[in-house]
């Protein structure tokens, strides 16, 4: 059940190999092309037998691909698109995974006169955990892929995305760049920042506070340092990318902050139980979601 003759996944971290791993085990492409910049990585990725071809040449990597997949980080586009773009056969579809997608639209926007299908997305997967050792083929079941269509695209190239998205057990949904960045500012970047700003504020502590910090951690702080351990790369370039939303986020957030801080400041017990009602009726519609 081959959809593509030849598959070419530039970037093999965490995404990549998830991908490599899921279309080799439901035999969705002939062949599978590596590219990746390090030497260390591409070796890696053979002793993990993901492909089976690699290289660290843009250009000879994408040669006779009808399925190009970008999966590393936001910043390296541009880089990217300019090596590859000549180098692309006619009808074949370039996506990728970014976590910021009108950026990435905007980019993909400066490529003229192409004779390829682009079609920007975004599953809404992972884990903390980065590099080819770390992806496994069931990373995308039961998950979201947003795709993010511009410009003309046929309706094969994109039925042919989703069919492949679905076959990897994701739910697919077709969702403007701008509204997608503006919701996974809140789902996913928002998190990412309080995370990452919350682990920051332990490591003002005193060495011994801070032995106390890791030994106590209880589930919730985990929970901020697992997400936190996150790929440091990645995320810069998500919060630049998506900064507008992000920063919009951020002054919400400091107001309901700021709220919580005066409630407490001022024993106000019953609001802060209003808080807390209204949130976990949040966390039950998530709940509730999920199993659908």
């Amino acid at each position: 059940m081959n959809f593509f003759k030849q598959t070419t996944l530039i970037g093999i971290g965490l995404i990549g190999s998830s991908i490599a791993r899921a279309l080799k085990k439901k035999r969705l492409t002939k062949k599978i092309c590596i590219f990746s910049r390090t030497k260390k990585t591409i070796n890696k990725a053979k002793k993990l037998k993901l492909g089976n071809f690699y290289t660290n040449n843009l250009e000879k990597s994408v040669e006779g691909s009808d399925l190009i997949i970008i999966c590393t980080p936001l910043s390296t586009y541009k880089n990217i698109l300019d090596k590859i773009s000549n180098h692309i056969m006619p009808n074949t579809i370039l996506t990728d995974v970014g976590s910021a997608k009108l950026n990435a639209v905007k980019i993909f926007s400066k490529l003229k006169n192409v004779k390829f299908n682009i079609l920007p997305a975004h599953p809404i997967a992972g884990t903390e955990k980065s590099g080819p050792e770390s992806g496994f083929a069931e990373l995308f079941n039961k998950r979201w892929c947003v795709i993010t269509p511009m410009g003309k695209n046929n309706k094969q190239s994109l039925n042919k995305l989703k069919k492949l998205w679905n076959t990897f057990g994701s739910k697919v949904q077709i969702m403007n760049a701008n509204n997608h960045d503006k919701i996974l500012a809140i789902t996913s970047h928002m998190p990412h920042l309080i995370s990452y700003a919350i682990v920051s504020s332990s490591l003002k502590a005193n060495a011994k506070e801070k032995s106390q910090i890791i030994k106590f951690s209880a589930g919730g702080f985990r929970d901020f340092t697992r997400i936190a351990a996150s790929d440091p790369t990645m995320w810069r370039d998500i919060f630049i990318d998506n900064k507008r939303n992000l920063l919009k986020i951020v002054v919400e957030f400091e107001k309901s902050l700021n709220l919580i801080k005066q409630y407490i400041k001022k024993n106000k017990s019953d609001k802060l139980q209003e808080v807390f009602i209204k949130t976990k009726k949040i966390r039950k519609l998530i709940e509730k979601e999920k199993q659908e």
